[in-house]
Formats: structure tokens, sequence, C-alpha cells
């Protein structure tokens, strides 16, 4: 174990003092590394203990399970948390951006921002000299990947060759997904509608990142998307601001529920994974939800033990 930990710590130690904004800004051997320390400390082989550290959480956006999670993943290194909500802070007297990234590096060792637009969460990352944590923008959901690849390593081990299949809008979550299972050799599928697609942009950057031969696709029949597959992926049709779309998302997305009926055309070992908050009977069936097959409460408590891993390689605590 001491051999396997130093070569985490190795792999992982570039990353001290870096921003984590996007899936892409670690390398194929940084993401392996944090999945590899994240159920080091899982399992409890590894405890690492950061010295009274202090995180900053900026959000803007409702939040349960990622902020909770790096609540805990903090504590657990031995660090604390202050919670900035804007609605309680100058942020949200129109305070500017770049002074409160300067105060708040003065007093937090590092920043979770989750916000709408990922420009804010780049001119955060600018402005501050701590680390700044992607909680969540319009463009990824990074945090959240980790949680998801090491679920599907938990459920079926070694990922590279593995096939994920994202049933759903071409969203955050969706791109965060591919650019993640690129670095580690996943093989990754976008099943969605015509119109709801993953941006181009990040579609072909995965692409260019991909190792081990994998695959990442977009596909507009869902049954052929699932085919094969060791994990099915759904997540809410009409994200956070969104909603005055919601009926015109549930007739784009007909065919496209998480069912029993669709599930028959994945891999019979095959893993149900979602990222909640779910809407059960929309993009997944209760049946589905409440199946043998699903892993989605281990894929929430993930959230801790990923961040925690992020968390303690961002601050050089290893």
């Amino acid at each position: 174990m001491a051999t396997a930990a130093g070569g985490v710590a190795a792999a992982l130690s570039p990353l001290s003092g870096r921003d984590y904004l996007s899936s892409a800004d670690c390398s194929a051997e940084e993401t392996s590394a944090l999945l590899d320390l994240a159920a080091h400390l899982k399992s409890g082989d590894r405890r690492i203990d950061l010295g009274n550290r202090v995180l900053g959480l900026i959000f803007t956006k409702a939040s349960t399970r990622t902020r909770v999670s790096f609540q805990v993943a903090m504590a657990r290194l031995g660090g604390q948390t202050v919670d900035l909500n804007p609605q309680v802070t100058q942020l949200g007297r129109g305070e500017p951006l770049e002074d409160t990234a300067r105060v708040l590096s003065r007093y937090c060792d590092v920043l979770a921002v989750r916000t709408f637009a990922q420009q804010e969460l780049v001119d955060y990352a600018h402005w501050a000299t701590v680390p700044v944590i992607n909680a969540l923008t319009d463009l990824e959901h990074p945090c959240q990947s980790l949680a998801d690849f090491l679920t599907m390593r938990e459920a079926h081990g070694d990922l590279p060759g593995q096939t994920l299949a994202y049933i759903g809008d071409g969203n955050n979550v969706a791109h965060s997904l591919m650019l993640c299972g690129a670095l580690l050799g996943v093989n990754v599928r976008i099943g969605c509608p015509q119109g709801f697609e993953p941006l181009p942009g990040v579609l072909e950057q995965a692409r260019s990142l991909a190792v081990q031969g994998a695959a990442i696709d977009v596909i507009h029949d869902p049954r052929e998307a699932v085919r094969g597959s060791q994990a099915v992926y759904t997540d809410v049709w009409a994200s956070m601001g969104q909603e005055d779309e919601q009926s015109e998302r549930e007739q784009a997305f007909t065919g496209f529920c998480v069912d029993e009926a669709l599930l028959e055309a994945a891999d019979t070992e095959s893993i149900v994974l979602h990222c909640l908050p779910a809407h059960r009977s929309e993009e997944i069936s209760p049946g589905v939800m409440e199946s043998s097959a699903s892993r989605i409460f281990d894929q929430a408590e993930n959230r801790l033990h990923a961040q925690q891993a992020l968390l303690a390689a961002l601050m050089g605590g290893l």
C-alpha cells in the first residue's frame, strides 16, 4: 500500500495550487490517480489532515449533494467551510467579482463556485490567488463526473474499454462525462433527441483527449445508445434555468425515459446512474430507480470521496 500511495501522490503532486474548472484540466494520469486516492480515502486505507485549512463555498444556485459533500469532505480533511451565500454577503449587493475573489483569497485556502455562467467561474480563477473549483456551471459539472466513474469502477473494475450510455439532454453533465470518460479510456455515448446534442466544441475536445481507443459518440436512438453498455446514466430533461421549457422538453424527449424496456438493451450487468435530483416517471422510471441495478445512492456518496481527494490534491496535502 505504501508503494501504491506513493505513486498516487507523485501523480497528483502537479495539481497542487491549480484550479479545477473543467474535467479537461487534469491529464489522463491525474484523473485516474484522483479516483485511486478517492478509493483509498473511502476504504479508510488513507487518511489526510490538511491542518485547519478553509474552504469557501460561493453558490448562486441551489444545491444539496454538492454543498453537503464539500462541507463533509473538508471536515474529514481536518478543515472547515465558510458558506458564502451571495444573498447574505456583499456579492448580492453588487460588489465586483474581482474584489470579492481577491479578498476571499486572503481568508480561504480554496474556493468552490457554483454559478450559472462558466465565464464567471473563469473570472474567479483569474482574480483569486487560491485554487478555484467548478462546483457546477452551465458548461460543466466536473466533480460529478469523478464520482460517476468511481462508481463505475467499483461495479465493473478497470475503466478502459467500458461503455457509459448517457440518455438525455446534452448538458453540463454530459459535457463532463465525455471529457472525463475520454481521459479514463471509457467509451461514452450521448443518447439524445435531435437538437439537444452536446456542444460541438466539447465533443471535439473530448475526442481529442481520448486515450486507449475510447470512442465518444452522439446517438439519436436511445436503444442503440444503451446497447451493450456497462452503465446507463440519465439526468433531468430541464436543468435549472430551463423550467419554462419543461413541457416542450417533455415532448422532445418522448422515448428517452430510462425504464425497464430501455434497460433490457444494455449489458445484463449494467448499472444505472443519475446525478440527482430525479423526476421519477419522467427521465427515469420508479422501478429502475429502485432496482438492483441502481447505484444512484452509491454515486451520490462518492461525491464526498472524490471531492475529498480533489481538495487534498489542490491544496498539496499529499
